[in-house]
């Protein structure tokens, strides 16, 4: 089990099993919202407990980001019915969690350059495979 919180603590989120692993997303929908990159580990639903008001929002026709209402802080991006892709910084457990992918990575900014052995998906390979907007919103 960890535990997590926003940065005014009105938002806590306990999950008891996740991947353990941080993916990170250079798109242009994710440098916005995250201010450069969008961070995410993985956990299912029944995984998952949320308490505290969460503000949602649709960005696309197939997911949802949610931030907490009174300070700002991202909570998660969610595909529809699909598992969460929590923010790690909300965790303090997360600081060990390894760097696994980043995707969108030939659209990455220069200065969110990542170094280390793992996988860099580009836009094309990613949008193979995955459900995505048209024109990298």
């Amino acid at each position: 089990m960890i535990e997590g919180r926003c940065l005014c603590g009105a938002v806590r989120i306990a999950v008891a099993r996740s991947d353990g692993e941080v993916s990170v997303c250079h798109c242009a929908m994710c440098r916005r919202w995250g201010g450069g990159i969008m961070a995410g580990f993985n956990a299912p639903p029944e995984a998952v407990t949320v308490t505290g008001e969460v503000g949602r929002y649709a960005s696309s026709d197939f997911s949802e980001r949610a931030f907490c209402p009174r300070c700002g802080s991202n909570l998660w991006m969610r595909d529809h019915g699909r598992d969460y892709e929590l923010s790690p910084g909300l965790f303090d457990a997360a600081a060990d969690f390894p760097l696994v992918r980043e995707v969108y990575a030939d659209r990455a900014h220069r200065f969110a350059a990542f170094s280390g052995d793992h996988p860099r998906i580009t836009r094309a390979d990613y949008e193979r495979n995955h459900p995505h907007l048209e024109g990298d919103a």
